[in-house]
């Protein structure tokens, strides 16, 4: 009889009681062990049991694998990238060194990792201004962008994307709005009209001047471009509606998030804003029954709910509702040149954050033929297996000869959910070998086997040869033992 398997996890039970205020005594009365134990188990002297796990999950309503590390997994995810920079080549880091920090303190490796990125924002910054320089343009104080949107990125995932007074709030809007008796377009147009004064027009493209929404408060008017879509056209109004009715909670939101600039406020209420309406046009209860009656069926819910194949695989990833979770899915959107301009993880996915992603992940495929869902197993460097989707969706052209934009949405979960998918039928999901070994991206992947790299493992020492060419182009790997 196989033995059970033992779980170490000292320093996240700690910050869980911590977290919730408690000493170890009133924690340890809670799961029925004596305080003694408990220490020693926060002191990783002592490995965790099945049943002290359940009692957790049971009394603290924490789901089991906020308790297997998925925290730790992504900051030393995070320290890994950082410390592969060659910056720190002398460093000394080992990855048992970050191992031991993540495990510690998550929060620490996550201090860290923004220190990096701010380093790196800075470098950005003055090559700009020496670009600018160079050219003897005017200096005009303009700086790069992307920190703002990683701020507020990371402050999404620290709520695992999910905002419950914005989801209860739109539970209740939709019934009073009607929005399940109708096509959603024409119930928000009309409860705007009724409730707000506000009439809705659609307009000639060239009358936008490149916008594609547009609020005329003079004229209690919006103006949407003909261009945008009919679950675009919803989709913009329910954000309008947000900020009409739910401008104090969002803001509420934005004060908990500790952003001190106004760029990083800004697009976190507009990003809270596109939460509302998500949740609005998809109610939680009926959204998360829907998919699970079809088998997370995409298309089929879209169809259901009057939204875009890109909406309903965005609205998954919000599922986190204590009580009445979904499938904790991971999400990542990319154009043709491997650029990500979003991604969202409840699964414990590891993206890289300063970098694109694996080749051989098949949300790069879906380009081939557009429109066309592809699927498929994959398999990290740690052995973690997820069960993926991918297909593409675009934006119309504003006409003859423009190109509309083309971008690949990846979903997936872990491979033990995978059963509930439509899509899985067919797969041996049983199989390890049947998955695609994939790294969080070329610099960070240590699979030297790979003939797909654009750049040589960081943590890897390999030799040329003349006359030896190896399955990598960057030569044979080198045997350190």
């Amino acid at each position: 009889m196989a033995s059970e398997k033992k779980v170490f996890a000292g320093p996240r039970v700690r910050r869980l009681r911590r977290e919730l205020n408690l000493t170890q005594a009133r924690m340890a009365a809670d799961l029925g062990i004596s305080a003694s134990y408990l220490n020693l188990i926060e002191r990783n002297q002592r490995p965790m049991s099945a049943q002290i796990l359940l009692k957790l999950a049971e009394v603290y309503d924490v789901e089991l694998r906020s308790l297997a590390g998925d925290d730790e997994a992504r900051a030393l995810t995070a320290l890994r990238e950082v410390f592969a920079d060659p910056l720190f080549r002398d460093s000394g880091m080992t990855v048992q060194d970050m191992q031991e920090v993540a495990s510690a303190s998550p929060v620490a490796a996550e201090g860290i990792a923004s220190l990096y990125r701010a380093y790196q924002q800075a470098v950005a910054n003055t090559a700009l201004l020496a670009e600018r320089l160079a050219d003897r343009d005017l200096l005009d104080g303009g700086q790069a962008v992307s920190a703002p949107l990683e701020v507020v990125r990371d402050f999404i995932n620290s709520r695992n994307n999910h905002f419950p007074v914005l989801d209860e709030t739109a539970e209740e809007l939709y019934r009073k709005a009607s929005l399940g008796a109708d096509e959603p377009y024409v119930s928000l147009r009309n409860y705007l009209r009724v409730a707000h004064g506000v009439t809705t027009r659609v307009v000639p493209a060239d009358l936008m001047s490149g916008e594609l929404r547009r609020y005329d408060r003079h004229r209690q008017t919006i103006f949407l471009s003909e261009l945008v879509d009919q679950p675009g056209r919803s989709f913009q109004l329910a954000y309008q509606l947000g900020y009409f009715e739910q401008s104090r909670a969002i803001e509420d939101i934005v004060e908990t998030s500790g952003f001190e600039d106004e760029e990083s406020r800004t697009l976190c209420r507009v990003a809270l804003a596109n939460y509302f309406a998500a949740a609005l046009l998809m109610p939680y209860a009926a959204f998360l029954r829907t998919a699970e009656e079809t088998h997370y069926d995409l298309r089929l819910v879209g169809r259901r709910f009057g939204t875009s194949f890109e909406q309903v695989c965005h609205r998954l990833t919000t599922l986190q509702r204590p009580g009445a979770r979904g499938i904790p899915f991971f999400l990542i959107r990319v154009d043709n040149a491997g650029n990500v301009s979003k991604r969202f993880s409840a699964a414990g996915f590891h993206f890289a954050r300063f970098g694109g992603t694996c080749p051989r992940w098949n949300v790069h495929d879906a380009f081939r033929v557009p429109g066309q869902i592809y699927t498929q197993v994959i398999q990290m460097e740690d052995g973690t297996r997820y069960f993926s989707i991918a297909r593409t969706v675009s934006r119309g052209g504003s006409g003859i000869g423009v190109p509309g934009d083309q971008y690949a949405v990846g979903l997936g979960c872990d491979i033990a959910h995978a059963r509930k998918l439509i899509y899985s039928r067919g797969y041996d999901l049983d199989d390890e070998r049947g998955a695609t070994p994939i790294g969080v991206n070329c610099r960070l992947c240590e699979r030297v086997d790979c003939s797909q790299r654009a750049f040589p493992p960081l943590k890897q020492r390999l030799r040329v040869e003349d006359h030896v060419r190896g399955v990598s182009p960057f030569g044979i790997p080198v045997n350190n033992t």
